[in-house]
């Protein structure tokens, strides 16, 4: 199995952009697992100028199949005193695939200070339980830990689910967190019952803190909707840490076909 790592480690510079590959192992269908194709973005994005703040948002637009060799470029949109606006492009051979706009910004004074909710009830794993490796027959999920709340508490499109990278070493934090983030199945598939032809149109994460930390590197991933109707789901989307800590808030447009 090719880690993040080492399909991070492959890249090589190419005019204006870098040049990579998108193993077999971590497609999902025809097309990258949409979290290491961001994942790869950000990379490149970090790396596109000196002294980045944190990252405090992603918007990302799944405009195409992206496998095979591709071609990662950046473009500075906007650099201010405090925030960075970077766009990143990812392309293979049947075109553009993703672009993704990073929002980096520093913490500023502020008078406000409003934080609500809790984690949900689900301890963090622990050496006895069972976690599982993926699906076969989804080859991006091999590459992850899971276990999924299976007590009947959970809404009718409700997924809950602890989720790590199998190989996290050397992997910057942020860019782990964004390849994880987008590792449950669509919500709205619940109500169909079992696997069903499903694309993610586009996805906005919103990080609540600059340096996103957890233990044995678990994260707890949520996914509800509460609209599905003419083959388009719009999902709400939610990460902690294993201490119960919101580390980022998200939202999704899928379409199903089916």
């Amino acid at each position: 199995m090719t880690t993040l790592k080492a399909i991070i480690d492959s890249l090589q510079p190419v005019d204006g952009g870098w040049r990579g590959t998108i193993p077999d192992a971590w497609l999902q269908g025809r097309t990258s697992y949409g979290g290491l194709s961001a994942a790869l973005a950000l990379h490149v994005a970090q790396h596109s100028d000196v002294d980045l703040p944190p990252l405090r948002s992603a918007l990302v637009a799944f405009i195409g199949p992206l496998s095979g060799e591709i071609t990662i470029r950046a473009t500075r949109l906007r650099r201010g005193r405090n925030a960075a606006f970077i766009q990143v492009d990812v392309e293979s051979e049947a075109g553009l695939g993703l672009r993704a706009t990073f929002v980096f910004m520093g913490p500023v004074e502020s008078k406000v200070d409003h934080r609500v909710g809790t984690a949900p009830d689900f301890p963090m794993p622990t050496p006895e339980d069972k976690v599982f490796n993926g699906l076969a027959a989804v080859s991006f999920t091999q590459n992850f830990e899971m276990l999924d709340l299976r007590d009947g508490t959970l809404g009718p499109t409700e997924w809950l689910r602890w989720v790590r990278l199998a190989d996290r070493d050397g992997v910057d934090p942020t860019v782990e967190l964004i390849c994880i983030a987008d590792c449950l199945p669509p919500a709205a598939l619940k109500l169909i019952g079992g696997p069903a032809p499903v694309s993610s149109m586009t996805w906005q994460l919103n990080l609540l803190g600059a340096k996103p930390r957890t233990e044995n590197g678990w994260w707890l991933l949520r996914a509800s909707s509460d609209h599905a109707k003419d083959g388009s789901s719009s999902q709400t989307m939610a990460i902690w840490n294993s201490d119960g800590t919101p580390i980022a808030d998200q939202m999704q447009s899928v379409a199903i076909f089916a």
